[in-house]
């Protein structure tokens, strides 16, 4: 009869870890192999710009030239496309937020999309699109103003056109069209077609805005 320990029921000794197979430990992963699938759930979440997806890798401590080698090669089969990514933003905060070019500027460089690719993207914008924007927000946020006295309302839409990226002669010159046509349409009046539409009375504007309330931008303001 055995006299040596006894090994509990039910347990079995440990065994090694594999040294091959998909249940093989990898203590160091490769770090392109990092960098690709940081990427590919970036950009399946949404478009990025390049600087984006750097970003994303260095917070995951991927080194500065792995990442450089796989973003190269995302643009080379175009899943990476900063001049796209552009025109698109472009197209759609222009139409879907009424933004002018200013503040899509601003959007797209905090992106880290250079300079060169933004001015091609505003360059599609038709020269009236700024100026329909700006007439349009304005028709939309004029009702909800009108308890308001007319330096109050002007100064308020104006703000609003300000954060938007309009420049302060744009912004003060659409202001008070609109408001000029609504008091004809009040008084019975045909609204004139004469209307002023000069965008560089920038004194004008600086005294909506106040000499303390320089315009400043909130891109995503509704």
């Amino acid at each position: 009869m055995s006299t040596g320990p006894r090994r509990p029921r039910g347990r079995r000794p440990a065994e090694e870890p594999p040294q091959s197979g998909p249940a093989a430990a990898d203590p160091e992963p490769d770090p392109e192999s990092v960098a690709r699938a940081i990427a590919l759930r970036q950009l399946t979440a949404a478009p990025r710009t390049r600087h984006q997806l750097a970003e994303a890798m260095a917070r995951r401590d991927v080194p500065e030239d792995v990442a450089g080698r796989v973003l190269d090669r995302f643009e080379e089969v175009r899943l990476v496309d900063d001049a796209e990514y552009a025109r698109t933003w472009v197209r759609s905060r222009s139409a879907g937020k009424g933004l002018a070019r200013r503040a899509l500027a601003q959007e797209l460089r905090h992106r880290g999309v250079d300079d060169d690719t933004v001015r091609e993207a505003l360059e599609e914008l038709e020269p009236d699109d700024e100026l329909r924007s700006a007439r349009a927000l304005v028709e939309r946020r004029l009702p909800a103003t009108r308890g308001l006295d007319r330096e109050r309302r002007t100064r308020r839409l104006a703000s609003m056109l300000a954060r938007k990226g309009y420049p302060p002669g744009t912004a003060i010159a659409v202001v008070r069209d609109a408001l000029a046509a609504e008091a004809q349409t009040s008084a019975g009046e045909e609204p004139g077609a004469g209307l002023a539409h000069d965008a560089g009375n920038a004194g004008e504007a600086g005294e909506a805005f106040g000499p303390d309330h320089p315009p400043g931008l909130a891109a995503d303001d509704g």
